[in-house]
């Protein structure tokens, strides 16, 4: 039984395949179009407070933001919810709750 994530990634593939996007496709420009999609979900709040920015263009970019990480990490074929479980146990190391609870400080920032 495949998972959420497998159909979105299949569903991914198969809008990539049958555009003949995959010769685009390599980790240096998913990564580079990642970037230019939080660029563009950043200019939704640029000069707003946060509550006035349009939450149908956030949900938009958010999307796009999303669906070039997704790419990225299927082209290396990393299981997602394992690389983010990881990352979040990696985090929790190093942002120990005794430490960062209530700051927003680094991790190396904390005593």
């Amino acid at each position: 039984m495949s998972s959420p994530i497998d159909e979105l990634l299949q569903q991914l593939r198969q809008f990539r395949d049958e555009r003949d996007w995959a010769q685009f496709h390599n980790p240096k420009d998913l990564a580079l179009a990642l970037s230019i999609e939080a660029a563009e979900l950043n200019e939704v709040f640029l000069w707003k407070k946060p509550e006035d920015a349009d939450p149908t263009r956030v949900r938009e970019e958010l999307a796009d933001v999303l669906l070039y990480a997704f790419q990225l990490a299927d082209k290396y074929g990393w299981d997602i919810p394992q690389l983010m479980q990881e990352k979040l146990a990696h985090n929790a190391s190093k942002y120990l709750v005794v430490k960062a609870k209530g700051t927003a400080r680094k991790y190396d920032e904390l005593s």
